[in-house]
């Protein structure tokens, strides 16, 4: 049972020190190209249907770089469209405070300082 827990804090802390913007967009490259692939995809293929340039594509997937545009695009070529949309369509919160204030703000349009 001690070494679940050990497990379980790693992943944890793995997690924590490895979430930056580099290591999401090459993990997410790296998911979109195993998808490519499992549909049985070129490069060439999913770029057209995208209608993005096969360069994007290939600077995505080797270096994690695209625009959001071209990333709606990749996504919806394939059948990704709902997850896509999707992203921040749920509040996200980590503490009740943070709960709380999702909700007194909830039908707000802007933002203030406190």
């Amino acid at each position: 049972m001690i070494n679940d827990n050990t497990d379980n804090m790693l992943s944890v802390l793995e997690e924590y020190l490895h979430n930056n913007a580099d290591t999401v967009s090459a993990q997410i490259a790296s998911d979109f190209r195993h998808r490519r692939v499992e549909k049985g995809l070129t490069r060439e293929q999913v770029a057209e249907r995208a209608g993005v340039a096969v360069s994007n594509v290939t600077r995505f997937e080797q270096k994690g770089l695209i625009s959001l545009k071209n990333l709606i695009m990749l996504a919806m070529a394939l059948g990704y469209t709902s997850e896509i949309k999707g992203l921040f369509a749920t509040p996200k919160y980590s503490t009740m405070e943070e709960l709380t204030q999702i909700r007194q703000n909830a039908g707000k349009t802007k933002a203030y300082r406190k």
